[in-house]
């Protein structure tokens, strides 16, 4: 099997994103960041993900982007809650980190190139999304030039893949997929300010978006929120 690198959050779709790299036929290989995020249990939600799929490797990246800031995820500015889909598919949001999705996917094609593996997965999705412009498909096209032309790998015309399975999908579509290859979506979390005790706010745009995607595809969502007990 050929081996391949996977952007894994611990989120739904990096989730989802590790199993299509597995349906594809690759040997996954895990890589989590822990960034300075205010939302850091998704590290340990990353680490619940990549056991249950026995993923080759799992490394966790310490980076601070807070050493920028830029954003509610790195800052105290508050998270925005309670925002109509409207809101949130216009402009782009103060929870969006400076430059996130290039700094992550640098360090995937590093390793990517150590391990000789082919291609390179990440969950990025433009519909159902807060706005983030490293989430688009020109992007990924963009980032994919440039890796061609940045690694020895791609020089000699054997560089990886940037894959995006889900830039297409809805997260309801998403949600579909994930059950379709045996995804515990349990393990998971996407709150970007969840409680003391680790339950999602079901407030901030990334729960919304979650939520709307399990009604659409009318199965409940495993996860804990507030309100729903200890």
């Amino acid at each position: 099997m050929s081996r391949a690198v996977v952007l894994l959050s611990g989120g739904l779709d990096s989730t989802t994103t590790l199993a299509v790299a597995r349906r594809d036929g690759h040997t996954p290989y895990a890589m989590t960041f822990r960034y300075g995020q205010r939302h850091a249990i998704e590290v340990d939600a990353a680490r619940r993900v990549a056991g249950a799929a026995k993923v080759a490797d799992h490394v966790i990246v310490d980076i601070d982007l807070r050493t920028f800031g830029g954003s509610a995820l790195t800052g105290n500015a508050n998270i925005p809650k309670d925002r109509s889909a409207e809101s949130m598919s216009s402009g782009v949001p103060i929870t969006y980190v400076p430059a996130r999705n290039t700094i992550f996917l640098s360090f995937a094609l590093a390793w990517a190139e150590v391990l000789d593996a082919g291609d390179i997965y990440i969950g990025v999705n433009a519909l159902d999304y807060s706005g983030y412009p490293d989430c688009r498909p020109e992007f990924i096209a963009a980032y994919q030039r440039m890796a061609d032309l940045a690694t020895r790998a791609g020089v000699e015309g054997k560089g990886p893949h940037i894959r995006s399975p889900l830039i297409d999908m809805t997260k309801a579509e998403i949600i579909r997929l994930g059950q379709s290859l045996g995804v515990d979506y349990s393990l998971t979390t996407s709150c970007y300010d969840p409680d003391s005790h680790g339950r999602a706010c079901g407030r901030c745009d990334s729960c919304k978006l979650r939520l709307k995607g399990f009604s659409e595809a009318g199965v409940s969502d495993p996860i804990r929120y507030v309100g729903d007990g200890p």
